[in-house]
């Protein structure tokens, strides 16, 4: 059976501990941190992180609203549902929303990274709005380019159901420089503690099995259709470094969202509120002020 990262041990240190509570909804044990006053942000990670990708961010928002980030299902300190098909992007985005009712969150902006944001599309667009906007930070909003793009769910499907090489990269993980290799290739180069962070996420059987789990039952096709629906007013703030989301697509989407706007993180790459949390910080703090 693999074993799941353990609160003890694993998040004996993590950051931003003293927010963390665990709740439970929609059959599963959600991991929490809630910090801060006034208005509510709702922060969604991306694919194959959790909650330590906004450590520094977190705080410096709780300075004037009421954050709340989350792991999502099978990520970090979050439990694995129980069917596979609840990693599909609706299914996750309606155990977001759930997981917010039950909580009593009502957000006024939510926030996403990379595959978060497209939760955070997906929950608008089905009906939870947030009352201010959206902000995506190297939003990844359109399918997988190029002639891998159709093809890259089924290979993450076969990857998930391969347990020896899920074990050779957790094995792999825990070498020295392959995390720090493997993040550079987004675009991004992080400090010594963000680069130990992940290492210990993914030395971790059960983390890698979620990543991989959303990874292969990911798909943007709809969403990419019904970008034009969305009311809701949307920020890009997009990593001119980036290269997991290339910065043009950020464009595509202005065209296709009406009241899109994008200010650009010069000089970072996909982990650019990793790399730049207070740069980051002043880009959200700009965009609520639009909105506003």
């Amino acid at each position: 059976m693999t074993r799941a990262l353990d609160w003890n041990v694993e998040g004996r240190d993590w950051p931003n501990r003293e927010a963390s509570r665990f709740v439970e909804s929609g059959g599963l044990r959600w991991h929490v941190q809630v910090m801060g006053e006034g208005p509510k942000l709702v922060l969604l990670h991306g694919t194959g992180a959790s909650t330590h990708s906004w450590r520094d961010v977190a705080p410096l928002l709780a300075k004037s609203h009421t954050v709340v980030a989350l792991d999502l299902p099978g990520h970090g300190f979050t439990a694995m549902p129980a069917r596979r098909t609840d990693f599909a992007l609706p299914q996750v985005a309606r155990g977001v929303t759930d997981l917010l009712g039950t909580l009593d969150v009502s957000p006024a902006v939510l926030i996403g990274h990379s595959a978060g944001a497209a939760i955070a599309v997906r929950m608008a667009l089905d009906g939870a709005a947030p009352r201010q906007g959206i902000v995506g930070i190297n939003a990844a909003l359109l399918p997988f380019p190029g002639p891998i793009g159709p093809l890259a769910p089924m290979l993450a499907r076969m990857l998930f159901y391969n347990p020896a090489t899920l074990g050779l990269f957790a094995y792999r993980a825990g070498q020295r420089g392959a995390i720090k290799d493997l993040l550079h290739g987004t675009g991004s180069s992080l400090d010594a503690i963000g680069l130990a962070l992940y290492e210990r996420l993914f030395r971790n059987r059960a983390h890698l099995e979620g990543t991989v789990a959303l990874m292969s039952h990911w798909g943007l096709n709809a969403l990419q259709r019904e970008l034009p629906k969305l009311k809701t007013p949307l920020t890009l703030i997009v990593g001119d470094k980036d290269r997991a989301v290339r910065p043009d697509e950020a464009l595509t989407v202005q065209v296709r969202v009406k009241h899109a706007r994008i200010a650009t993180a010069k000089g970072y790459g996909h982990l650019a509120h990793e790399e730049a949390p207070a740069l980051i910080t002043d880009l959200i703090h700009a965009a609520l002020h639009q909105t506003e």
